[in-house]
């Protein structure tokens, strides 16, 4: 499925949907990742000033690919 991620804000709600949908708990992603609760926590509420290499980490661990875009020629 396709999603359109403005901000940040909507990214979190994109992996917190997916995290509980494959029936994970926040500390169970921040484990499969290497992450903290903090982090996952903080990411799920859209804080956007997260550090993009973990944000790749949790994206991979939920089986979300990222792609861009380009609006350009």
């Amino acid at each position: 499925m396709d999603h359109r991620i403005p901000d940040a804000s909507d990214l979190g709600h994109l992996i917190r949907d997916a995290r509980k949908a494959q029936g994970l708990t926040q500390d169970e992603l921040a484990g499969m990742t290497g992450t903290g609760r903090r982090f996952i926590s903080e990411l799920e509420n859209g804080k956007e000033t997260s550090q993009l290499g973990k944000v790749l980490l949790v994206l991979g661990a939920l089986g979300i690919a990222l792609y861009a875009l380009s609006k350009w020629k």
